[in-house]
């Protein structure tokens, strides 16, 4: 029996649903300073802002990133300095030294961000290629991306970027219309993991799908309507999970470019799980199936 036969047996056909069912030390620093009062100007002046003790270390610590400004309480050089100074001992590339802020202050410039007393401007990573993440795909059999279809809020997609890290998948693909840009709540919901996958933005959801299944990607996308169950489907070997945007889920041609539709069986207790949850879920089934 052929190998696509074999997956073929062990993975039922997709249904055809019509609709998603939403799933101690001390960092070096310069001296101590009070700053003058932030300007209202100067607070969207320059690069953008990263906050958030994760996010920012980890963008410390990537030498793709060009760092401008680091800003930090008193309070959080007490408790995370040894961290902090390690990201920033950790690359040769030229790193800028703290500047002492009182909390509310980095608040007023950050335009209310929950920023755990650090904050980092920094200039935007370099763009993704989907053909760089399949290059590292070439000798992976169990490769792994998540694709996410007509996803709108920054901080979900920031905590499905997480959750894609967190189960080794290289890269999250998202269609560049109607896409949000990387922010600072963004960032900080992925908890560092903008530094360390790939996010990917095609222009043409449908035809990145086709690519990838001609480079031995299995489609799978998830829809609560669908009549298998999520655990039912073989996603060992190279798996794209497809993700629908909560509320209208995934679009009609989307769905006809999967491989297969599945659903995560859940209690009629609540109507559906939220996109990050639900991929959180889904990316725990296909490692567990994995071993």
């Amino acid at each position: 029996m052929s190998k696509q036969n074999k997956r073929h047996d062990s993975r039922p056909k997709k249904g055809n649903s019509s609709r998603h069912k939403p799933q101690d030390g001390i960092a070096k620093q310069g001296p101590s300073r009070k700053p003058a009062p932030v300007k209202s100007t100067e607070r969207t002046k320059g690069p953008p802002w990263i906050y958030g003790r994760h996010a920012v270390v980890a963008a410390l610590a990537n030498p793709k990133r060009n760092c401008h400004r680091l800003l930090a309480t008193s309070e959080f050089l007490k408790n995370h300095g040894r961290e902090l100074d390690q990201a920033i001992q950790s690359v040769e590339r030229k790193r800028p030294d703290a500047e002492i802020m009182d909390r509310m202050e980095i608040e007023d410039l950050l335009q209310g961000g929950v920023h755990q007393g650090i904050a980092l401007q920094a200039d935007p990573l370099p763009r993704a290629s989907l053909d760089d993440a399949l290059s590292q795909a070439t000798d992976q059999d169990n490769a792994l991306f998540v694709a996410l279809d007509q996803a709108t809020d920054p901080q979900n997609i920031g905590a499905v970027l997480r959750s894609a890290a967190g189960f080794g998948a290289l890269g999250v693909i998202i269609p560049d219309k109607n896409a949000p840009e990387i922010t600072g709540a963004m960032a900080k919901a992925a908890c560092g993991a903008l530094e360390r996958i790939a996010f990917i933005r095609v222009t043409n959801l449908s035809r990145t799908m086709e690519d990838l299944k001609e480079n031995g990607f299995w489609s799978v996308g998830l829809d609560g309507y669908a009549e298998t169950n999520l655990s039912d489907i073989n996603m060992t070997g190279k798996t794209l999970l497809v993700m629908g945007s909560e509320g209208t889920g995934l679009r009609r041609l989307t769905k006809e470019k999967c491989d297969f539709l599945a659903r995560i069986p859940i209690s009629q207790a609540i109507e559906s799980l939220n996109l990050s949850n639900a991929t959180a879920v889904a990316l725990y089934e296909i490692a567990r199936q994995r071993g």
